[in-house]
């Protein structure tokens, strides 16, 4: 007879950032881009209408306290989402967390009456191509020079038909591999609108 093991899930939140949440995303920025966004650009994209952005936490069962391990930020203009950051805390990487923040991204854009979705990545992350590849986006051009503090190029990834049928049935599965990983990973999602 096998005893069945109690496993513990940690609760995951993913909700809008709030107000007082903006110190900490300004800390896993400087930890995860280098300080793309200071405090007053996060307060910026928080009161846009024309902004998106999200927020993955992770609540510390002995204290009940949220720690901010993700964040996804899309601006709407015109019929297109650009997404300007998604990043997760390097602690936490590796363990699905950047496709549940990308789909999401995506689901929201694809309800705002999104047709296509954009965005720019360093040429040589490698992790983040790879992610965007799963998620259907190609190479449609180059940035030569873009991220001012390494000269380095970004390449500009597109992923259209984010109206059509054929979407809903990626973000069915996307879905689907992203409860499997979450249940894998012990992860128990909270969404909070």
């Amino acid at each position: 007879m096998v005893k069945s093991k109690n496993v513990t899930k940690v609760k995951l939140i993913l909700q809008p950032l709030k107000p007082e949440q903006l110190s900490d995303v300004v800390e896993l920025d400087k930890l995860c881009l280098g300080g793309l966004w200071n405090l007053e650009g996060y307060r910026r994209e928080l009161e846009s209408p024309n902004s998106t952005i999200i927020v993955l936490s992770v609540v510390h069962s002995q204290f009940q306290q949220e720690q901010i391990i993700g964040i996804g930020c899309f601006w709407a203009i015109l019929e297109e989402a650009h997404i300007t950051i998604l990043a997760v805390h390097p602690d936490y990487q590796g363990q699905g967390l950047g496709k549940l923040l990308l789909y999401n991204l995506l689901q929201d854009a694809r309800n705002r009456k999104l047709e296509r979705a954009t965005l720019e990545v360093r040429e040589s992350n490698a992790i983040a191509l790879s992610l965007y590849e799963k998620f259907g986006f190609k190479i449609a051009g180059k940035r030569r020079g873009y991220y001012q503090k390494t000269g380095e190029d970004a390449l500009i990834l597109w992923r259209g038909d984010l109206n059509k049928p054929s979407m809903l049935e990626s973000l069915t599965l996307w879905d689907e591999e992203i409860a499997a990983n979450l249940a894998k990973n012990n992860w128990l999602l909270m969404k909070e609108s």
